[in-house]
């Protein structure tokens, strides 16, 4: 077998359901497997796999065994020479897999580390964090205080000697998407159970980095990360992100008091900072325009115009235009390239997923996503 897709969830049924679909369809043609492990999540995430895809292996722990445990135990049941640890509220290109198992990267490279890819928000835009660098305490003091916006001198956080339609070597890339071998997965031992999470994508690079391997951003495909929905920025997240920020610096680099200070001050700013940025924002919808290529009708709140051709689409700046794409006649590479292509502040997207009749969307990277159900 090729390729293990592994989905950790907890709590994101709807975004699942999603993701699940968009993998199956970038598994065809490819010897492939999707296993689903579920956190003991309470929202009928389990109940809806076994309706929907009973043929998927889905394990269920009993606790919330957290993001480095719940992925190793998917890992160990895996049978592909590849893994893609794959967070839940993603959606894949049906050619994402192909893309990247046969790239150079991967078919003539006795180096290859870990591949990670172009990810986008809700929104269409890009994600600076599908590309990192290692966050010693100069570069996440670069980051923290916004220094990387100045300067690419203060780029190395966000790896900022690629530019985002540039492939090549980075040191970190994010958890949301990692295709790698699993025997290397293995071998340095997979996620550091002792993190529970959000420093453990940054500790499972930088571990690949120590064992001699590299890191690639390839920018030749693109998935979608609604990123906010997975996590809940409450106090809880706050000190969790201290604590797992504190856990990589102690594990890697030498103990000094300024280092020790700065982290915990640098976290703690950081930390605020994320929390205050995630927001539910409220749009008024002035205008949806659906594309199907079926005769498809949606209980909306207003009319809709339906267009069965991208070419027909004409942004009108002045109005809030939310565009809803049926997911069954347009392919999900299709959608993410005109999400891309046409991103814009007055324009929000939606999938209107027809297996269990519901709209799902974010309309930026801080938004925790929007579930309408028809």
């Amino acid at each position: 077998m090729q390729l293990s897709v592994i989905i950790l969830n907890y709590n994101v049924r709807y975004f699942l359901e999603q993701c699940v679909l968009s993998v199956q369809k970038a598994l065809e043609g490819i010897d492939g497997e999707i296993i689903v492990i579920d956190n003991a999540s309470s929202d009928e995430s389990c109940e809806m796999m076994k309706a929907k895809f009973p043929q998927i292996k889905l394990i269920e722990n009993k606790d919330n065994l957290g993001f480095p445990k719940g992925n190793n135990i998917g890992v160990a049941q895996a049978k592909g020479e590849y893994v893609c640890i794959l967070n839940p509220d993603t959606v894949v290109a049906e050619d994402t897999f192909f893309k990247i198992l046969n790239s150079q990267l991967v078919t003539r490279n006795s180096q290859l580390g870990i591949i990670g890819c172009k990810l986008i928000d809700g929104a269409g835009n890009f994600l600076p964090e599908s590309k990192r660098g290692v966050p010693t305490p100069w570069v996440a003091f670069t980051k923290i205080f916004g220094l990387y916006k100045i300067s690419n001198y203060f780029g190395k956080y966000y790896a900022q000697h690629l530019s985002e339609n540039e492939s090549g070597k980075v040191d970190i890339l994010v958890g949301a998407f990692m295709v790698m071998k699993r025997e290397l997965y293995l071998e340095i031992g997979g996620f550091d159970e002792n993190c529970f999470m959000y420093s453990d994508d940054i500790d499972l690079s930088y571990l690949v980095l120590k064992s001699g391997k590299s890191n690639y951003y390839f920018h030749e495909t693109s998935v979608i990360h609604y990123k906010g929905e997975s996590t809940v920025r409450d106090g809880a997240y706050m000190k969790r992100f201290r604590e797992a920020m504190q856990f990589f610096y102690n594990k890697h680099f030498k103990k000094s008091w300024f280092f020790d200070v700065m982290m915990q001050v640098g976290s703690f700013v950081f930390s605020l900072l994320k929390k205050s940025q995630q927001k539910n924002e409220v749009r008024t919808i002035d205008e949806y325009i659906v594309f199907s290529r079926e005769n498809l009708e949606l209980n909306l709140s207003k009319k809709a115009i339906y267009l069965a051709d991208f070419n027909q689409f004409v942004n009108q700046p002045q109005k809030n235009i939310e565009i809803i794409f049926d997911t069954t006649t347009f392919s999900f590479a299709e959608i993410i390239t005109f999400m891309q292509l046409n991103k814009s502040k007055n324009l929000s997207f939606k999938n209107y997923i027809s297996s269990s009749n519901y709209l799902i969307g974010s309309n930026n990277s801080n938004d925790r996503g929007q579930i309408i159900l028809l």
